[in-house]
């Protein structure tokens, strides 16, 4: 990793989860790789841990999660809807990209065709605070919710 040479933000983003599997400190890597660990686009808490919805489609939740499986981890990003605790929508892939997070969010909007519009909660993970999705929410009457750092109880 030498100066002058420019890296991808992919390439950047494997690089510093390897480290972190191994245990090392990530704060001189990240600097060192120029990668700026605070979230881009950052929505206001729409949810404020209020669990009860009174009506389908107004409040979706969704996350990502990875598999273990004999080839590789696989990446699993899911859409719940809050007022029936049911997947509306979900999608899988062997890269954590904002394409996967957006594949389950067009599931959920086809299979379930909101017709007001529909609150997303999320996490600040780089798929969600990222252009691409706020411009996907936007364009499709979503409206975004996110988390504070680092709050594992939303």
């Amino acid at each position: 990793m030498g100066k002058g040479i420019r890296y991808s933000d992919e390439f950047k983003r494997d690089a510093v989860a390897q480290v972190k599997e191994r245990g090392y400190s990530i704060k001189d890597v990240s600097e060192r790789l120029g990668i700026c660990t605070k979230p881009s686009i950052v929505a206001s808490n729409q949810l404020g841990q209020k669990f009860d919805v009174a009506l389908p489609d107004q409040v979706w939740v969704t996350d990502i999660t990875y598999i273990r499986t004999h080839e590789g981890w696989l990446y699993l990003a899911v859409v719940i809807d809050l007022y029936s605790r049911r997947v509306v929508g979900c999608s899988m892939n062997e890269r954590m990209q904002t394409s996967l997070a957006l594949n389950a969010l067009l599931m959920a909007i086809w299979r379930r065709k909101p017709k007001a519009k529909v609150i997303v909660h999320s996490d600040q993970g780089s798929q969600f605070t990222s252009q691409e999705w706020q411009s996907f929410l936007s364009g499709h009457n979503l409206k975004a919710s996110m988390s504070r750092r680092g709050n594992c109880y939303e």
